[in-house]
């Protein structure tokens, strides 16, 4: 019987990528990932970025490995979370995703989006989900054309959770101009029992003592205090990641939530023409939970939604809307390393 957590794939993308994922499945379906250390060294240099986009600037930290990279993985963080979300403090050797990526061999830039962050905060009518997939489209430029740190590289994956995947799914669909896309917190179902709760707990931001030096125009919101656990993190979340997850609340606007969710309710993915890996929390608020039960369920579901051939599908066992904060998010980890593989392999 399959597992909810080995990746599911279709058509010619799958013929070609079982010989390359067999050893990273293998991993995701027979083990755990080890217990972490503190003293583990970084397996990359970072630096820290801020590129020019047409509402600002957008900044970033640009991760190579220690012996280089042809790849890079641009990282969209998702609703009101800055880019931590992708490179988490907390045991970064199990919970940074961008750590697990700089060490099978990909280079990473994780993203604050406009608004957040590193990144400037123009008025909120200026910032949409297509606004930030042209500023994506700036910096894939750079990152093809040599302009960006430690460029040029030869292929750019992009990869975006929730709001973030919206994100990346206009920018892959308007420029063309990545290798694959990653699409995390992410589905066409979404369940009204976990959207609803979810959108209650949002709030104008010029309202929350977090944010009221800031001087935010009434158009950004958040998450109200204390409910980011509830709503996108999974039954077994250990403490301090919920409270570092809390901490790390940004905010959103509500112009980019609007122009993003024809992504989730339209076909406009099929427009994708390069390998797309849909990957969700087992246990996610936002999906309907016969969608999400398992990575074949997940595949059924989305596929109408694609390209023929091009789309894998993947579900973390018992996780939430934050697949990157689950306790065994090193499957997770694993089965995106072995996706990658496949597509830097020419797949």
């Amino acid at each position: 019987m399959r597992s909810a957590t080995q990746p599911h794939y279709s058509g010619r993308f799958r013929v070609r990528v079982s010989a390359i994922c067999a050893l990273a499945v293998i991993g995701v379906l027979g083990s755990t990932p080890p217990p972490a250390s503190a003293s583990d060294p970084d397996p990359a240099t970072c630096s820290a970025q801020s590129f020019p986009v047409p509402a600002g600037r957008m900044g970033g930290t640009l991760c190579v490995p220690n012996g280089g990279a042809d790849t890079v993985m641009l990282l969209v963080p998702g609703i009101s979370i800055d880019q931590s979300y992708w490179d988490f403090p907390y045991v970064p050797e199990r919970y940074s995703f961008r750590r697990a990526m700089n060490t099978a061999g990909i280079a990473t830039l994780t993203v604050d989006l406009l608004g957040t962050g590193t990144s400037t905060r123009p008025p909120s009518s200026e910032v949409t989900s297509l606004g930030q997939a042209h500023g994506l489209h700036d910096i894939i430029s750079l990152l093809r054309t040599g302009a960006a740190p430690a460029a040029p590289f030869a292929r750019v994956i992009l990869a975006g959770v929730s709001l973030g995947a919206g994100i990346a799914v206009w920018e892959a669909t308007t420029y063309h101009d990545v290798d694959a896309v990653l699409l995390a917190g992410f589905s066409h179902l979404l369940e009204p029992s976990g959207l609803l709760p979810i959108a209650g707990t949002f709030v104008p931001a010029a309202t929350d003592s977090r944010f009221t030096d800031r001087g935010y125009d009434a158009g950004y919101w958040t998450t109200a205090p204390g409910t980011r656990a509830q709503s996108f993190l999974g039954p077994s979340t250990e403490p301090q990641v919920s409270r570092l997850a809390e901490e790390h609340t940004e905010v959103f606007t509500l112009a980019e939530m609007l122009d993003g969710l024809p992504t989730t309710v339209t076909n406009v993915t099929n427009q994708i023409a390069v390998p797309v890996l849909v990957a969700n929390g087992q246990r996610d608020r936002l999906c309907a939970p016969q969608v999400c039960a398992d990575a074949p369920a997940l595949r059924v579901a989305e596929e109408p939604y694609f390209a023929a051939g091009l789309l894998t599908t993947y579900v973390l066992d018992n996780a939430g809307h934050a697949t990157t904060l689950a306790p065994n998010t090193g499957e997770f980890q694993t089965a995106v390393v072995g996706w990658a593989a496949a597509v830097r392999a020419g797949a």
